[in-house]
């Protein structure tokens, strides 16, 4: 497999303290990096950026200059893996306020005629969606049907031109224990290698 650019985001707001999704992404990188795939990671936690509060902010506002780095990062990876916890069901807020401020119209997609999302500008990226959660994933995926992961996919990923989107989605976090985090540390190594 030909050496692939990866970017590594990692949605967990509190970066005080390392959690799974840091382990699991630091394992990600560790098998990218080993299979030489070169490697960009954004810790989403350590960026300051306000919150879009309206359309007009969106379309026509600036992207914040400390977002500037994340967004030419995006532009330059060729696979992209999101890291974060479920929280009340749907990713963390501070993922969603980054997500909604780098893509940008001009930048994640472009007018078309009279279509001002046209055309998508992020195709020709895969990506990988990595959710840790509580409870087990089988619970989530059956009966709550993944909704905030299909919709990550759909309405974000997808809606820029991203795709194909796999997703790994971990449950039951408290129940791990060391051999636990060890076997998802070791998937995780074998994606990075694979840039899967």
């Amino acid at each position: 497999m030909a050496a692939q650019r990866i970017l590594l985001i990692q949605g967990h707001p509190d970066s005080a303290a390392p959690h799974l999704c840091h382990a699991l992404a630091q394992a990600y990188a560790e098998g990218a990096a080993a299979a030489g795939h070169e490697v960009r990671e954004v810790d989403v936690a350590r960026i300051d950026f306000a919150l879009l509060r309206s359309q007009h902010e969106w379309e026509l506002g600036l992207l914040p200059a400390a977002l500037r780095p994340a967004q030419e990062s995006i532009r330059w990876a060729q696979h992209i893996v999101l890291f974060f916890p479920l929280w009340m069901g749907d990713m963390p807020a501070l993922l969603k306020g980054f997500l909604e401020q780098v893509a940008r119209p001009g930048f994640a997609f472009n007018a078309e005629g009279n279509n001002p999302f046209g055309r998508k500008g992020l195709t020709g990226r895969s990506a990988r969606v990595v959710v840790t959660m509580g409870m087990p994933a089988l619970v989530y995926r059956w009966y709550f049907r993944a909704h905030s992961v299909k919709s990550l996919e759909r309405n974000i990923l997808g809606f820029v031109g991203i795709a194909p989107v796999q997703e790994t989605l971990v449950g039951s976090v408290e129940l791990l224990g060391d051999a636990g985090v060890a076997k998802w540390k070791a998937r995780m190594r074998t994606l990075g290698a694979k840039a899967g």
